[in-house]
């Protein structure tokens, strides 16, 4: 028995007569109240899945009666209580799934009779006192994840026993003691989770007997003594997290024989010595992280050979010497942190980051954040006296010119969303006479004939129950015309419509956009161009705007994870299509939720588009700072120039604002400093509102989006994929996750790990 719809309430213990049953699955149904101890009547049952409900109480007891049953996931749930040993019976089950519950207690022993698990799943339980050492027996065991939990004492030196391992997280703990010897005997191993413990001790140089290694994470322990050269063995290895120990020694010169290394962190310790020059043969290295050291020597100049290099952090080190000029070939890198050393000489021209931004005023390069700072013996960078108002705004760093007015936009945008409220609310049917001069649907021949005495009569003179919105560039009205249509006027915030030449400008400019055609853009249909008043004539959306609908919590539910990846898809390919389809290409210059309508389907349609180059018609691209504040790409504070690049950004914001279901402007200042993100899960930030996904398809196009998401937010516009590229991802076939949603941290998307590919392990729901 499968369901996959929406229950909404709880389960009848009448169930427990389908006395043949073999499968029951009820995952995401929206399920309430306790597991009914009927249910351990089903006793031919093999598979029983409650995951992603709301299900509260305890385990009853009777589900220890089930001993047919294989595979059991009650995870994502509000279950409480502690893990019944009654679940010592079902000797005949593969896979055990409680994580995301309220449980609490500690593992109880008789765990260790479930001599054919391969899978135990205990993540974020509330767990506590010490890992059982009966957890061992578990021979068959191949994943086990106990982390984010509140486990005391020692890893048990039993682990060895456990040969077919192949990921062992045990993650956020309060673990101490020594990382056992016997840890080296796990062959299989292809993930090691360790960090955020108090783990001491060594790491055990017999780590570089797991041939299979490819993510080692032994970050924010108590760690001490020197990196094992044997660590060196681990050819497999993509990802290496040692940061935040204490562990001394200089860094092995043989690093350079793990070829398939992609992210290496080695910050906080107390390594000496000098950066190896064989760092330079790991061709695959896109994030460096040796900060907060005490290294020495100079900066290899050989690192420009890192060409996939994207993050660079040799911060508060002791390295001297002047900076090579050979940085200036890692076209990719975003982020670069060479502060607080004793580095000498001049700057070299690092034009391809995101730290210099070219002012097309003056040539100057300005540089945000300084990446150098604290180095008193290098030649200041000099550059010229700003002598206009544009120049002198550029002085102020972008995060403020961006957030500061963050409150005034929600605010905007709230205002919005009550008076598109109040009108459902007071949605009263106006009868409109017909006109006598101009059939009224001849908008919707595009000739942009709509007499205005007819607009005033359908919005009754733009009355207040009318409005729907309201945007920087003007307010929205809902209009029903007489002849049955449904459209949206635009009342434009303009003054220009009595100068002729504005006139001219702005009906070729409609002309130009009223013949776009594309599935996910909003049809302008036409104008109305009245002495001192203009209106767009647009194609009604039922449901409005994107930005009001994830603050509603109906809508926001019913968006769920494929409505919203689907939203995004829709978001891009309209982007796309005006960038790269369009002659001459169309610039949005203002993306933003507030932009994105959705209609009753939920389905996405960009609008506005070209709305700031028509009320602009006489200025070039290099004009006003244009857009929503908290959508705006870092660049525009420096260069004014609005480019194709500026939407890419926008989109980025856009794309995470809709997984997380709010604007991420926290996020947004995390980026200057990617190390803050080390810890933080991609689980952390997705909208709590919605379950989290059990389809493995659907966690594996999250991870996707949330990716193209992040690299569309690179500071450096250059590095930025274009739409085009990002649609062209979205058609690609995605690669396998190598890790289960849950750990999959957003430097990771950051830094595009999760493109790894590899078999996907994970227990499932």
């Amino acid at each position: 028995m499968s369901y996959n719809g929406n229950i909404n309430g709880s389960i009848p213990p009448q169930l427990g007569n389908l006395k043949n049953l073999v499968t029951l699955n009820l995952r995401q149904c929206g399920i309430v109240g306790p597991i009914p101890s009927a249910l351990g009547q089903l006793i031919n049952l093999q598979s029983l899945i409650l995951s992603g409900n709301q299900i509260n109480g305890s385990i009853p007891l009777e589900i220890g009666y089930l001993r047919n049953l294989t595979y059991l996931s009650l995870s994502n749930n509000r279950i409480v209580g502690p893990i019944p040993s009654a679940l010592g019976q079902l000797t005949s089950l593969q896979s055990l799934i409680l994580w995301g519950n309220q449980i609490n207690g500690s593992i109880p022993l008789e765990i260790g009779y479930l001599r054919n698990l391969t899978c135990l799943d205990l993540y974020n339980s509330r767990l506590v006192d010490s890992i059982p050492i009966t957890l061992y027996q578990l021979t068959n065991l191949e994943i086990l994840y106990l982390d984010n939990n509140q486990l005391q004492g020692s890893i048990p030196s039993c682990v060895g026993s456990l040969s077919k391992m192949q990921y062992l997280s045990l993650d956020s703990n309060l673990l101490k003691g020594p990382i056992p010897q016997e840890i080296c005997n796990l062959a299989n191993l292809t993930s090691l989770y360790l960090s955020q413990n108090k783990l001491t001790g060594s790491i055990p140089s017999c780590i570089g007997s797991l041939s299979k290694m490819q993510y080692l994470r032994l970050d924010s322990n108590l760690l001490k003594g020197p990196i094992p050269q044997e660590i060196c063995n681990l050819a497999n290895l993509t990802s290496l997290y040692l940061s935040q120990n204490k562990l001394t020694g200089s860094i092995p010169s043989c690093i350079g024989s793990l070829s398939k290394m992609q992210y290496s962190s080695l910050t906080s310790n107390l390594l000496k010595g000098p950066i190896p020059q064989e760092i330079c043969d790991l061709a695959n290295l896109t994030s460096l992280y040796l900060s907060q050291n005490k290294l020495t020597g100079s900066i290899p100049s050989c690192i420009g050979s890192l060409s996939k290099l994207q993050y660079l952090s040799l911060a508060s080190n002791l390295l001297k010497g002047s900076i090579p000029k050979e940085i200036g070939k890692l076209f990719d890198l975003s982020n670069l942190n060479l502060s607080f050393n004793q580095l000498s000489g001049p700057i070299p021209i690092l034009s391809a980051t995101h730290l210099y931004i070219v002012d097309a005023g003056n040539g100057c390069q300005k540089i945000f954040p300084d990446p150098f700072e604290g180095n008193s013996d290098l030649s200041p960078y000099m550059c010229p006296t700003p002598v206009t108002k544009k120049a002198n705004s550029s002085r102020i760093p972008y995060h403020f010119k961006i957030f500061l007015p963050i409150a005034i936009f929600f605010t905007i945008s709230i205002l919005g969303c009550l008076l598109f409220s109040r009108f459902k609310l007071k949605n009263n049917h106006v009868n409109v006479q017909p006109t006598k001069n101009v059939d009224l649907c001849s908008i919707w021949n595009y000739d942009g004939k709509i007499a205005y005495e007819d607009i005033v009569a359908a919005t009754e003179d733009f009355d207040f129950r009318y409005c729907i919105g309201v945007g920087g560039y003007g307010s929205v009205y809902k209009a029903e015309l007489s002849c049955g249509k449904v459209v949206a006027l635009k009342k434009l915030h303009h003054l220009e419509a009595e100068n002729p030449t504005f006139d001219r400008s702005f009906r070729n400019e409609i002309k130009f956009l009223s013949e776009i055609r594309h599935r996910n853009i909003v049809k302008l249909h036409g104008f109305c161009l009245h002495r001192r008043s203009m209106f767009l004539i647009y194609e009604y959306m039922e449901k409005g705007s994107l930005f009001c609908n994830l603050r509603d919590e109906v809508n926001a539910v019913e968006m769920d994870w494929t409505k919203r990846v689907e939203i995004i898809k829709g978001i891009a390919h309209a982007l796309s299509y005006l960038h790269h389809d369009c002659c001459p290409p169309i610039v949005h210059r203002d993306m933003s939720s507030n932009n994105v309508l959705l209609n009753s389907s939920f389905e996405a349609f960009v609008a506005d588009f070209g709305t700031a180059r028509m009320l602009d018609l006489d200025s070039s691209y290099q004009t006003i700072i244009v857009g929503t504040c908290g959508y705006v790409a870092p660049e525009l504070a420096y260069t004014m120039i609005v480019t194709e690049k500026c939407d890419v950004y926008s989109f980025g914001v856009v794309a995470l604002e809709i997984l997380m279901g709010k604007h991420p402007e926290e996020m947004l200042s995390w980026l200057s400093s990617p190390t803050s993100l080390v810890n933080m899960k991609l689980i952390d930030v997705l909208d709590n509102r919605l379950p989290l996904p059990t389809s493995q398809l659907v966690t594996q196009n999250l991870v996707h989006v949330a990716t193209l998401a992040f690299a569309c937010l690179n500071p450096q516009p250059k590095s930025r994929p274009t739409m085009k590229e990002v649609c062209e991802e979205f058609l690609s076939r995605h690669t396998s996750l190598g890790i289960p949603l849950r750990m999959i941290s957003l430097l990771q998307l950051m830094n595009r790990e999760m493109h790894i590919g590899g078999k996907t392990k994970t227990c499932g729901v």
